[in-house]
This record gives structure tokens, sequence and C-alpha cells, in this order.
């Protein structure tokens, strides 16, 4: 076949076929009274230029250490749930944030604590009262003791409680167990009593932390 035919060939084809385009995650301190990631596609115009893939696309599978969620909802405790957690080796910053929370706030709390912590920082994310990402609350000013200067202390990340930790963290992030502290924006140590917990509703009391509303 000559090189103008193969070229009236492709250019017949070409002429014949229709494209579409589809556009497609401690303690000693209290949380005082004190940005949603949007991703989008550009839009479509008539201007845009279809692009096509050369490569079979295939479907990522779910990460080796992911856990099996029907072996997490069997779970009958919070101790239970936790040691089934998978190990998290690389944290996003936004679970960093939380984790780092819970671990300062809490490593030395029954897991039920660690939780509650958990839970306030995720309601003040979601109350459109405090900053709307773990980090901004985690970091906002004068609301978390255990932030020095803008920035967490050191995390000795081999421990077991920061292990806890991050497990907890993803508990909460993933609403994998109800926690007692329900809808609580706040909380502090039973060993003080602040003047602005006068004006909020007690939660609940979960060993050494009182949670309000």
């Amino acid at each position: 076949m000559s090189r103008k035919t193969r070229l009236a060939s492709v250019a017949a084809l070409a002429a014949t076929t229709s494209f579409t385009i589809a556009s497609a995650e401690g303690s000693g301190a209290n949380a005082q009274v004190g940005e949603n990631l949007q991703i989008s596609g550009p839009e479509l115009t008539e201007e845009v230029v279809p692009v096509f893939v050369q490569k079979e696309v295939i479907q990522p599978l779910p990460e080796s250490g992911a856990a099996e969620p029907q072996a997490l909802a069997s779970a009958d405790t919070l101790h239970e749930l936790v040691a089934r957690m998978p190990d998290q080796t690389g944290l996003s910053r936004e679970m960093e944030c939380l984790a780092g929370a819970i671990y300062f706030e809490s490593r030395g709390e029954p897991l039920a604590g660690q939780l509650a912590v958990a839970q306030v920082v995720i309601n003040r994310a979601d109350s459109g009262l405090f900053p709307s990402d773990y980090c901004g609350v985690v970091f906002q000013r004068a609301q978390f003791s255990f932030v020095k200067g803008g920035t967490m202390p050191y995390i000795p990340r081999g421990t077991a409680a920061w292990q806890r930790a991050k497990a907890v963290a993803r508990i909460a992030h993933e609403g994998l167990w109800e926690s007692e502290a329900a809808d609580s924006l706040y909380f502090h140590a039973t060993y003080v009593r602040p003047s602005w917990s006068r004006s909020k509703q007690a939660r609940a009391t979960i060993d050494t932390h009182v949670f309000y509303r």
C-alpha cells in the first residue's frame, strides 16, 4: 500500500470514529474555647482537545496492608478494633495532625478517651465554628497547649503509644466506632475547671477528661 493510500485510510477511519472524554485522603492539655480540599478539573468546551491513551488502563489494587471491611465491622470492642487496624507507615499531613492530637492529649488515657479526643478535633473541623481541617483545628492559636510556637513536639514513632494513636485516628476519621464524646467541641482535664465550662453542656467524662458541647 502506498504512503498516500495509508494516509487516506487513516483519515477515513478518523472521520468515522467518535470519542468521549470522561472527567473524573498525652496528656495535660485542653481544647479551649476559642479548608476543605476541593479537586476540580477544567470545564469542557468545544475547544478541549481529546487525549488518547495508548496504554491499557488498569484499576489499581488496594494496598497490601489494607484491612478487610468485614473484619473491622465484626470487632466486638474498641480494643479489638484497634488491634485489627493495619499499620500505617505513610500518613497524610491531616492524619498526622489528628494522630498527634490523640498522642499528646490522651496517650495515657483508655482507648475510649483517645477516641473522644479525636472526635472533638473532627467535630470542630465539621462545625463551621473552627478551621475546616484537622491541622487547622490542632494548630489554632491557644487551643491545644502541647502546640508550641505553631509546631508539634517530637513524636517517638517507634512506640506502641504512637501506633495506637494512628489506629484510633483512622477509626475516628472513618467513623468505625461511635465515641462517647458524641458532638462535643471542647474538653478539659478533671483537675481544672475553666470558666468557659459553666456555659457548656457536659457530654461525657472519660478517665481524666470532661467533654462538652
